[in-house]
């Protein structure tokens, strides 16, 4: 895996973590459209990195569900991935703008040349 996926990875389960942090593996895989045992195993690299605490809910019915929060380096290192990401998919938007101008101008000077030999 390229140091980029990891990190959009990274990116994603932290930001999703800190606005739900009781969430459930199998519904975190859904959000970010990994596997569960992928899951799995970036919490358990988040967690030994010091990045996320996991707690039992203590109150809870069900004593296997756990609250992932995020420590203080775990929301410092989110803010850092986000710059990233943000830079990364401007600079993505930029390239496909540029794109999407040239392939119009190609469009209008093929409609411009079919016009005139009709």
């Amino acid at each position: 895996m390229t140091k980029v996926v990891e990190d959009d990875i990274h990116f994603r389960i932290l930001r999703i973590l800190e606005q739900h942090p009781e969430i459930s593996q199998r519904e975190l895989a859904g959000e970010v459209g990994i596997a569960l045992g992928k899951v799995n195993y970036v919490l358990n690299a988040l967690t030994d990195k010091g990045l996320v605490k996991i707690r039992n809910f203590r109150n809870s019915q069900n004593k296997l569900r756990y609250a992932y929060v995020l420590t203080p380096a775990g929301l410092s290192k989110r803010a850092e991935l986000t710059s990233v990401f943000l830079r990364r998919k401007m600079a993505e938007y930029d390239a496909l703008k540029a794109e999407i101008e040239d392939l119009k101008r190609e469009t209008s000077k093929a409609k411009s040349t079919a016009g005139r030999r009709s």
